[in-house]
């Protein structure tokens, strides 16, 4: 890795602050970062500023959707042009987590590889191919390149994040089983944990998925409301964790893994509603990933989402989720149907956005271990 000492007791390290969908964190080139994962790992955490609930040392902004980072190189698989490592950074632990994936910080890397000279740009838009170390999953990322040169104004909306700016289309391939390597983990669409049906389902990412009248819920509840009702993210948290046990993911205490969706009807036009759970508060939009996976129980007979949706006999079709701050649309293709669904595909468009490139500086005493 490449490192400059400022004034004797600081290192900077390269990165471009951007942000992907509703998320936001530095992307770093992997060359600029030790190859030891301990050490990586410390320093993610000094740059974020954790463990402090307000990451006042660090650049990270004492949010869940705002506490992430990717690691990014180019790739030599046949089918990739780049792939990354995305690390969720615990903002009160010293915790760095890369089981997920993040389909909103998955936006970020297309614009930033390009711009690092990693994809070529082909014309009015480039396609960048993406490989997510984290999952093993492929991504096609078209980005708006008019003129030679990466595009972000424009006037694409996406609910969560303010303003417009240009429109850029991921498309998630080989979705299904991402973690587990099976549609239904525990093999069947409901199973009964706690006296509570849930749907445990791995399309994108791997979930535990609840209706809300079973958790006394109208599933319209803020962000704010469902933060506070401690008792419910206990009941909830317990659920999850015999779930992982189920779904053959192991104790995911302290792990991110399997995340948690509250489903109702919509009441906005929507096709269905969410409120998802990262895992231990309430997203304050919603994860891409996490949409794959609602709109995949939403077209799951016999799953808690089954009758919330008016499907359409057709293998691609758009489906509009409804979550505390507006919507956001999946573009899902399946083939069959019931017990026999097969998840080909699911795409979201997004918009993104560099924010600011140089150097973050993180402390001497954790640097001294990585050039000694």
């Amino acid at each position: 890795m490449k490192n400059t000492p400022i004034l004797n007791d600081q290192y900077s390290l390269p990165c471009v602050m951007m942000r992907g969908g509703t998320s936001k964190g530095p992307i770093f080139l992997e060359s600029d970062l030790p190859d030891d994962v301990a050490l990586r790992d410390q320093i993610l955490l000094a740059a974020m500023g954790s463990p402090d609930k307000r990451q006042i040392d660090g650049i990270g902004g004492a949010d869940t959707l705002t506490s992430k980072s990717c690691i990014v190189a180019p790739s030599s698989r046949p089918d990739a042009d780049v792939e990354f490592l995305f690390a969720q950074v615990a903002i009160d632990r010293a915790e760095v987590d890369v089981n997920p994936n993040c389909g909103n910080m998955t936006a970020a890397v297309a614009p930033f590889a390009i711009e690092a000279g990693l994809v070529p740009i082909t014309g009015d838009q480039t396609l960048v191919r993406i490989y997510n170390r984290n999952v093993g999953a492929l991504v096609d990322a078209l980005v708006a390149t008019p003129g030679g040169r990466v595009a972000y104004n424009g006037d694409a909306a996406i609910d969560g994040v303010p303003g417009t700016a240009a429109p850029l289309i991921l498309r998630f391939k080989n979705v299904m089983g991402s973690k587990t390597g099976r549609l239904l983990p525990t093999g069947k669409p409901i199973n009964y944990i706690d006296g509570v049906e849930v749907t445990c389902i791995d399309v994108a990412v791997p979930m535990v998925m609840f209706r809300a009248h079973d958790l006394g819920l109208t599933g319209h509840e803020s962000k704010a409301e469902l933060d506070g009702n401690t008792d419910l993210l206990a009941r909830m948290e317990a659920i999850r964790r015999k779930a992982s046990d189920l779904m053959g993911l192991g104790d995911c205490t302290g792990k991110v893994v399997p995340k948690m969706a509250i489903l109702s009807q919509p009441t906005q036009g929507g096709d269905i509603t969410s409120r998802y759970f990262v895992p231990h508060n309430c997203h304050a939009t919603h994860a891409v990933t996490g949409a794959i996976c609602v709109a995949s129980c939403a077209s799951l007979s016999g799953s808690v989402a089954d009758g919330m949706i008016d499907l359409k006999a057709m293998p691609q079709q758009w489906i509009q989720i409804e979550h505390p701050s507006g919507k956001i649309a999946v573009e899902l293709t399946i083939d069959g149907s019931g017990p026999n669904l097969s998840v080909i595909s699911g795409g979201v468009v997004r918009t993104a956005r560099r924010l600011f490139e140089g150097k973050v500086l993180v402390s001497g005493n954790i640097m001294k271990k990585v050039v000694a």
